[in-house]
């Protein structure tokens, strides 16, 4: 009998070869913050999966958190990235580009000259970021963004949504997701705000909504996803008690505006809190578009996953890192290759694009200019 997992999907106007998602996995790999050709290799050799998920990259110079993360805010950004559309494309993948503002996870040395560390309020997250130049440091204090520049931060992502789309991208997910800018908005740990996006559930929703409106107006909603993490703890963010009620009414609202999917992560198989059956149901019911759920699964537990009706996509992360070619390893049964921490986030092709396939086989012949 064959497998739901590996037959032909629909995602609004796209058809993907097979229902695997590969999850955004920030890999540090963008010198200067521009895509390059070693990050072309990379995603084509996992084109083969139904749809890539590019890594955060950010849609303005201010979100640049993390060190070597990438833009999409610049014409050079759209040439780079549209190296990359086109391999994936060539090889039969699909591909949509994460929008991810990194607020106040990042430090000030990440930052090109005259960005700067903004968040929802003035509230240093706990714990510490790598920079380059100074190694480990505790995270930037960052400014309060002011109301009324809000509506320019809203427009930078409606801009690097246009801009995604020039470059060939088939769509992109908005990141209101494990502890950067739009997830900070939602939760009251890091959201003291008292102007209207702050206090109440509506209010905090109001500038993720106001943000996923605006991208699903500029570029169609068919090519709009959403990443959203309840019951995530990411990022220093505690849980609060209006969590059910936040996810619920952003599930509702979500679907008036009519994005092409939601975007659920549980990382419970990393230790963290499972996110409850009753929140993913009740975010099911109120959002009738497509679901991917992410996080720890196998080809069985997503094959059932998809065969009850809770899925209609399944998202794989860390095992797309050590193997390219896990959707035939996924069909087959192979066993899947370890990744080695060591090179997560390195400059450089080691533990980037030498994994071999299942049968010792390097996964491309890459040997460009790339200097780290």
């Amino acid at each position: 009998m064959s497998k739901k997992l590996f037959e032909p999907t629909q995602l609004g106007p796209t058809t993907l070869s097979n229902h695997i998602v590969m999850a955004p996995l920030t890999r540090s790999r963008a010198l200067g913050n521009v895509p390059n050709e070693l990050m072309a290799e990379y995603y084509r050799q996992r084109a083969t999966a139904g749809l890539i998920i590019t890594e955060g990259t950010s849609p303005s110079a201010d979100g640049l958190g993390y060190a070597r993360i990438p833009g999409m805010f610049n014409q050079e950004h759209v040439t780079n990235w549209q190296r990359i559309t086109e391999t994936v494309h060539h090889h039969g993948g699909h591909i949509f580009l994460q929008l991810m503002h990194a607020g106040r996870i990042g430090h000030s040395l990440n930052l090109p000259a005259g960005a700067e560390v903004l968040a929802p309020s003035a509230i240093t997250a706990k714990g510490q970021m790598w920079t380059d130049e100074q190694q480990l440091l505790d995270h930037t204090a960052p400014r309060e963004i002011r109301t009324d520049e809000l509506a320019r931060l809203r427009d930078e992502y409606v801009q690097a949504a246009k801009l995604s789309i020039e470059a060939g991208f088939d769509g992109v997910e908005v990141h209101s997701a494990n502890g950067y800018l739009l997830s900070q908005f939602l939760n009251p740990h890091s959201n003291h705000r008292t102007d209207q996006y702050g206090g109440s559930v509506q209010n905090r929703a109001r500038f993720v909504l106001e943000v996923a409106r605006g991208v699903a107006e500029a570029i169609g909603p068919e090519r709009t996803g959403i990443r959203l993490s309840p019951w995530g703890v990411d990022a220093d963010m505690p849980h609060y008690p209006e969590m059910d009620e936040t996810y619920a009414y952003l599930a509702e609202e979500l679907q008036k505006i009519g994005l092409v999917y939601v975007h659920l992560v549980d990382h419970s198989s990393m230790g963290a809190p499972a996110v409850p059956a009753e929140t993913v149901d009740t975010i099911r019911r109120l959002f009738t578009n497509t679901l991917i759920l992410s996080g720890g699964y196998d080809a069985e537990s997503a094959e059932e996953a998809l065969q009850s009706g809770r899925a209609d996509l399944v998202a794989f992360g860390k095992p797309f890192i050590s193997n390219p070619d896990l959707v035939e390893r996924l069909k087959t049964g192979a066993p899947l290759a370890p990744l080695n921490p060591d090179t997560l986030y390195t400059p450089g092709p080691e533990g980037y694009i030498d994994y071999p396939t299942a049968d010792g086989q390097p996964a491309g012949t890459f040997s460009p200019s790339y200097q780290a």
